[in-house]
Formats: C-alpha cells, sequence, structure tokens
C-alpha cells in the first residue's frame, strides 16, 4: 500500500493522446483539470463552470477554496486544458445546474469520486498502466512532483497543495534526506 506514485509525463501525454482519439472531450476536460489543478478528488468533481470558465470563456487561472482544509488554493489553467475545457463545454451546453462534471444518472448532482475512480482506471488501463499502482492522488501528485523535481522548491509546491505545514509536503512529496543532502550541496555560500 502506502501512497500512490505520480504518473511520468509519458503517462500524461498517454492518457491526452487516447482521450482525445476516442474523443471523449468530458474525460480529457477532467484529466487536464486534474492535473493543472492538483486538487484532491473530492473537490475536483465538486468544480463548477463559474470557477474555471465563468461566462463560458476558460480563464488562466482559478482558485477552489479546500474542502479539507478550507484555505483556496491558485492553480493554473494551461492552454491544453483550456482548449478541452471549451471542447467540453460546448458539447456539455447549457444547463441548469453550474456543475462542470455533472453527473448523468442524478440530475442537479456532479459526478462522484467513486466515478472519478473508475474513469482514471480507465485511462491507465488504456495505456497499459496497472490501475492498482495507481489512484486520483496520482494525478494530484503528478505535477508538483514535476515541479520539484526540476526546482527543489519546496515551498511552491506547498503552496500549489494548499498545505498549511511544510513538513506536510515533505511528507506528501516523498522528501528524503538524500535529497535534502543534495540540495543542500548545490548551495555554495
Amino acid at each position: 500500500m502506502g501512497a500512490k506514485p505520480p504518473l511520468k509525463p509519458m503517462h500524461v501525454w498517454g492518457i491526452r493522446y487516447h482521450l482525445k482519439a476516442m474523443r471523449r472531450a468530458r474525460d480529457l476536460a477532467l484529466f487536464n483539470c486534474a492535473i493543472d489543478a492538483k486538487l484532491r478528488g473530492c473537490d475536483l468533481v465538486k468544480l463548477k463552470v463559474s470557477d474555471v470558465a465563468p461566462g463560458g470563456s476558460p480563464r488562466d487561472r482559478a482558485a477552489v477554496v479546500q474542502h479539507k482544509t478550507g484555505q483556496p488554493v491558485p492553480f493554473e489553467i494551461t492552454e491544453s486544458t483550456r482548449g478541452a475545457l471549451t471542447a467540453w463545454l460546448a458539447e456539455r451546453g447549457q444547463r441548469s445546474d453550474d456543475w462542470l462534471f455533472p453527473n448523468s444518472r442524478r440530475p442537479g448532482d456532479h459526478i462522484s469520486t467513486g466515478q472519478y475512480r473508475k474513469l482514471l482506471c480507465e485511462w491507465l488501463s488504456a495505456i497499459e498502466l496497472d490501475p492498482k499502482a495507481y489512484g486520483t492522488h496520482s494525478l494530484r501528485r503528478t505535477k508538483v512532483a514535476l515541479i520539484y523535481r526540476q526546482t527543489g522548491n519546496l515551498r511552491a509546491c506547498q503552496l500549489l497543495l494548499g498545505h498549511k505545514k511544510i513538513e506536510s509536503t515533505v511528507r506528501y512529496l516523498g522528501v528524503e534526506i538524500d535529497d535534502a543532502i543534495a540540495l543542500s550541496a548545490q548551495l555554495d555560500l
């Protein structure tokens, strides 16, 4: 068991390619939002159109108050995600509810975290990854793990995840003593 690993960039691109090829606009928008927003599944499925695309046009940035912490977490909406959102919103059409990812079985409600997990399993299987090895938190971790590997900036990761304590971010990213020593060695004062 333990923490599920983040996806690698090649996995992200593989899933995106698959979803585009299968013309699954909603799933591509959901997957891209998961990567960009870095939200827990319970917060991701509750995104509203007004959070990311007020007036129908996707924003460059958004902020969502996390259910667990009650803290707002800002995130950038990349160009590829804005494109996916635009396509999904056109397909979704006007609705009386504001859910970005509405539940087709329960009108007026959003998709459930269980439905999100099931979709993730489908996406992972499509690119021949073992769904048991990954979870919805893998998508939350993906971008911040890459940012940490490229920059070593724990504070930036902390802000992006909405963690109150840097220690939480260290545990979340699995920063080991070897990483800390390697970063320290890079600084020549």
